[in-house]
Parts: C-alpha cells; structure tokens; sequence
C-alpha cells in the first residue's frame, strides 16, 4: 500500500489498514524511526491489556535472591 505525504505534512493511514487494526479518531500513534524506516506504533489503553499474561507458566521463573 502507498501514502502521499500533504503539503501540510500529514499522512492519511489506508482504510483497510485502520479497519484491521481497530484504529480510531484521536488515538494516538507513537512514531519510531529506524534505519531510516519510520514505525508508526498505536498506543493501547493500559485497560485493554489486562489478563493478556493469563495462563502463563511462572514456574521456570527465578526469585529475587537467585538473580545477580
């Protein structure tokens, strides 16, 4: 897929992509810029990432008096 870059500067973001990844107005995107890449990351509400570690084994972890 491909942008143009306005002349104000402003990017518009395909519509199938901000359907597939539930993007909506006024959210905002974090901006990375690699390698001359730029990496437009969306921010999550810190809400919507609750349970996300459910179920996972913790029983290979180390405690606290075991690390360096």
């Amino acid at each position: 897929m491909e942008t143009t870059i306005s002349s104000k500067y402003q990017v518009v973001i395909p519509r199938a992509v901000r359907e597939r990844l539930h993007l909506q107005p006024q959210q905002k995107l974090t901006i990375l810029e690699k390698d001359g890449m730029l990496i437009l990351v969306p921010e999550v509400k810190l809400e919507s990432l609750r349970g996300i570690a459910r179920g996972a084994n913790v029983a290979d972890y180390r405690d606290k008096k075991d690390r360096y």
